[in-house]
């Protein structure tokens, strides 16, 4: 008998700070968005400040990974209606992982990384690090790949990819976030087999998923596309996704929330 396919929401959210989000009608927004799999990123908390409003949300789990050199900075959580088989923090690199960036959750089908990729508009060590960032992680994911593994890599990238990704391309050339050796790693991770879902079936919709807080951005739509779910090729290949979304409807954060659903 073949096996029933079920279908998997999973959402992925760049909040700029969890306690500020729940003072912007948060939990009514996940409630709203009622995905299997949430993905936060920025959460900008340590663990003594978690409350049991945020850890008991009706139905999921939660997994939490914080900044142990800075307070208040950086920080990922992902909550999940889905029990993981096995959690992970970081990549077992201690110059990457003291910011706690990245959490993995696996699950039967798949393994699913949530990541808040460095910013590297500070200065120029920003940068770099942000640029050797991008290197570990997929070193560190490419390990998996080639065992066969399917992996879903979700998250705030801090890159918009081509001039479709951002209202203002021209203008944005010379700033991290749309640097030709940043998005230079976009195109080398593509070429390794990893696939920006949203682009992938949407090829020529001008969508955005960032924008600044100044000038009334997000009014006029003037954004950036930073936030992507990047999949491995063979979940292409098996047909799992059904759909790919921007909510573009939910507010609380200069990020909006993305979306996949996969049938599995």
């Amino acid at each position: 008998m073949a096996k029933k396919k079920k279908n998997i929401t999973l959402i992925s959210w760049n909040v700029n700070g969890l306690r500020a989000a729940i003072k912007k009608d948060f939990f009514d927004s996940i409630k709203k968005l009622n995905a299997d799999i949430v993905a936060l990123q920025e959460i900008k908390l340590q663990e003594p400040q978690r409350t049991d409003e945020m850890n008991s949300i009706a139905g999921y789990e939660s997994n939490w990974s914080y900044s142990t050199v800075k307070k208040g900075y950086s920080g990922v959580a992902t909550y999940s209606r889905m029990k993981p088989k096995s959690i992970k923090h970081g990549i077992g690199e201690p110059d990457f992982d003291c910011e706690g960036r990245i959490l993995e959750l696996e699950f039967d089908d798949f393994i699913l990384f949530n990541v808040y990729f460095p910013n590297g508009q500070k200065n120029d060590e920003r940068l770099q690090y942000k640029l050797d960032f991008y290197e570990a992680f997929f070193s560190y994911t490419d390990e998996y790949k080639k065992q066969g593994r399917s992996l879903i890599i979700t998250g705030d990238y801090n890159t918009a990819h081509n001039e479709i990704d951002l209202k203002h391309p021209k203008a944005n050339e010379k700033r991290s976030g749309f640097l030709r050796i940043e998005r230079d790693w976009l195109d080398r991770i593509h070429a390794q087999g990893y696939v920006d879902t949203f682009r992938h079936f949407n090829p020529d919709t001008e969508k955005y998923s960032w924008w600044s807080y100044r000038s009334k951005a997000r009014d006029r739509n003037v954004g950036w596309r930073i936030d992507y779910f990047f999949v491995t090729r063979d979940i292409i290949d098996k047909g799992w996704i059904k759909e790919t979304i921007i909510n573009n409807d939910i507010f609380g954060s200069d990020h909006c929330p993305i979306g996949l659903v996969l049938e599995i």
